[in-house]
This record gives structure tokens, C-alpha cells and sequence, in this order.
């Protein structure tokens, strides 16, 4: 089996709707979703074009999981931490 790692664009609502639009796929065995990165983990045998247009399908912007989304994203957490460690007074 293989997995594809996506980063959609969702809000926490978003997840439910996620999982049913991929679980409908063919060849899909198992969908992770982690809302708070935005990254969505599929199991299986599907091919990732059909993911990647099952998700827009139903109106979510999706595309491959890159290394420049890990770069981003903790470049993100270490400013907004270092920004709530400021003490304004």
C-alpha cells in the first residue's frame, strides 16, 4: 500500500465532509486527517489525481503535501510562539 499526504484547506467542519467525500474513492483504505496542520494522510491503492479532484469536487482546495509545507509551518509555530512569549507591559 501506499499513502498520499494532501494539504487541504479546511476548517474544523471540514474534517467529517473530508472523510466521506475520500471514503468513496475507489482503492482508498485508510484517511488521517490532522486539522490542525491542514494535512490529510490516505491509505491505499488510489490513484492521487482522482483524490486530489474528489476533494475539489465537493469544493475543498487541496493539493500534494510538500516539504515547503513542513518549512512553512514550523517557521509559523516558532513566530507565533516567540510573538505569545512578548510581554506587552
Amino acid at each position: 500500500m501506499e499513502s498520499t499526504e494532501l494539504k487541504v484547506e479546511m476548517v474544523a467542519l471540514h474534517e467529517k465532509r473530508v472523510r466521506k467525500c475520500l471514503s468513496k474513492v475507489k482503492g482508498v483504505e485508510r484517511v488521517e486527517v490532522e486539522g490542525s496542520i491542514q494535512k490529510v494522510v490516505v491509505t491505499g491503492y488510489a490513484n492521487r489525481n482522482k483524490i486530489l479532484k474528489a476533494l475539489r469536487r465537493v469544493g475543498l482546495r487541496a493539493e500534494l503535501w510538500s516539504p515547503r509545507n513542513e518549512l512553512l509551518l514550523t517557521t509559523y509555530a516558532a513566530g507565533s510562539f516567540a510573538f505569545n512569549n512578548y510581554a506587552f507591559f
